[in-house]
């Protein structure tokens, strides 16, 4: 065999979805090399196979093979990057005994594999971009990555979890950008594991996180397939799990969470924007219920008097003290969220919008609370929903309780002491081994352009320092010359 075809289709079959297949026809060993996750298995069984092992004419070269199989667009090649690309999307590389240093590229693309109705993202709605969603199906997955990422690089190693449920998984990582440190951590927390059933990528999540006493997420988890291409890009690991539509990639930080694709999908100064409205509504979700019970419960002084009448003409027939108050308000919020995603879509709406209007006003009415509460919950409820990623969204809504009790004992001042907790415990996390707060902890400023802001392409085309990556470079952006003086000399 050719030294370089043979080196290249070695280099390929590290994935776990490459197939290097041998039969006997006529007394002639034909190799097959193809990616099982791209190719239409039936017309390779039915319009390939049948017609090449039933014919009777005589198989000398590849001529004669070329003419048996009933497929148009056949082409003969020895190119190696013609015979890579031509694989990574859905061809079978054919070559005969002993013509190795040729073969036939045969194009058995499966076009309608990925490509299903219900494999719209449902949870992360894209209001801008490619809306294609993972599903339940492993080798559909794997197809909806090698179809975005043409490359040979893309590799997909695959085990088996589970005693009873046998569960399929893959792992995802590009060769020569992803620290193979990542890949041997995240495969050797897969072989420690001794289970009987994974249902989920959720209780996998949780199996392999670094820590589990912690209610913030350590490995991101979407049902976007543009989401997972840009991590891998980024020199993160990812896994697909059969059964479930939803992904996981890591190492993240806590900054991963609050970017959405659609930032990159928007000038940058709008991306920046709406990211920082983000960051603005994790803040008003978090303290604004609690800065309320500790305002009117200790640091009344600091109203505006224009405000202190109609606050107080607001609460002269509340019985109850602020922190009752709050938690009445609350509880019914996420009462009404919980039970919401629990009914139908279209009931839930329904539940949504009239439980909250005619429960919030009922509730002033009766005098259970005041109108400026009701104003602050539901911004704050409002708030949460800024968040692109589900799991951090429930951390968040999560945070709000302890904060309040605390601004109830000692006000502004428990508060301070809770956000020093909350800061304290995020210094310690750690993602696949990775800090969780870079690159404010510790301190990388050159990863600050693309974490509070989306800064614009030319000062982004690098990846993150964090997740160590074989390559920095991700692409190289060449400004125009301006042409203006030439203009001006002519």
């Amino acid at each position: 065999m050719n030294s370089n075809i043979h080196k290249a289709l070695r280099e390929i079959s590290k994935s776990g979805d490459f197939v290097q297949k041998t039969i006997t026809v006529q007394g002639k060993l034909l190799h097959f090399s193809y990616y099982t996750s791209l190719i239409n298995h039936e017309q390779f069984h039915h319009d390939l196979l049948s017609f090449i092992q039933t014919s009777n004419c005589e198989i000398e070269n590849l001529d004669d093979l070329k003419a048996l199989i009933p497929i148009e667009g056949i082409k003969v090649s020895s190119d190696l990057k013609q015979i890579s690309l031509s694989l990574t999307k859905g061809s079978i590389f054919l070559q005969i005994d002993p013509h190795f240093n040729e073969g036939l590229l045969v194009d058995i693309a499966d076009l309608q594999l990925g490509l299903r109705k219900n494999n719209n993202t449902e949870n992360e709605y894209s209001v801008i971009g490619p809306k294609v969603g993972f599903v339940e199906n492993l080798d559909t997955n794997m197809n909806l990555l090698r179809k975005g990422m043409i490359t040979e690089k893309l590799i997909f190693e695959e085990h088996t979890v589970g005693s009873v449920s046998k569960t399929r998984i893959a792992i995802a990582y590009i060769e020569g950008i992803t620290n193979p440190q990542h890949v041997n951590t995240l495969r050797q927390r897969l072989l420690d594991l001794d289970v009987d059933v994974v249902f989920d990528s959720s209780i996998l999540e949780q199996l392999i996180a670094d820590n589990s006493k912690t209610p913030f997420p350590l490995l991101l988890s979407t049902e976007r397939v543009d989401r997972i291409k840009y991590s891998l890009i980024n020199g993160e690991v990812s896994l697909l799990i059969d059964g479930s539509p939803y992904a996981i990639s890591g190492p993240v930080t806590l900054f991963s969470f609050l970017i959405s694709p659609e930032d990159y999908y928007l000038p940058w100064i709008l991306g920046s924007f709406f990211r920082l409205i983000r960051y603005f509504g994790v803040a008003v979700s978090i303290l604004g219920t609690s800065a309320y019970v500790a305002v009117l419960t200790f640091h009344y002084r600091v109203i505006p008097m224009d405000l202190l009448g109609p606050i107080i003409e607001s609460r002269i027939n509340v019985p109850f003290p602020p922190l009752l108050e709050v938690l009445f308000l609350e509880i019914t919020i996420e009462l009404l969220r919980e039970a919401g995603s629990r009914l139908p879509t279209k009931v839930s709406q329904t539940l949504g919008i009239v439980g909250g209007i005619v429960l919030g006003q009922a509730a002033v009415q009766a005098a259970l609370t005041s109108n400026i509460l009701l104003i602050i919950v539901s911004l704050s409820a409002l708030a949460s929903f800024t968040t692109p990623i589900y799991k951090m969204s429930n951390t968040i809504r999560f945070l709000r309780f302890p904060l309040i009790f605390l601004a109830s004992l000692w006000g502004g001042l428990g508060i301070m002491l809770g956000l020093m907790f909350i800061l304290g415990h995020l210094m310690r996390l750690k993602s696949l081994g990775m800090p969780y707060i870079v690159p404010l902890f510790p301190f990388r400023h050159k990863d600050f352009s693309d974490s509070f802001i989306r800064s614009s392409f030319s000062l982004t085309s690098k990846r993150f320092s964090f997740t160590r990556p074989l390559s920095i470079k991700r692409y190289s952006v060449q400004k125009n010359k301006d042409t203006s003086d030439d203009y001006d000399n002519e």
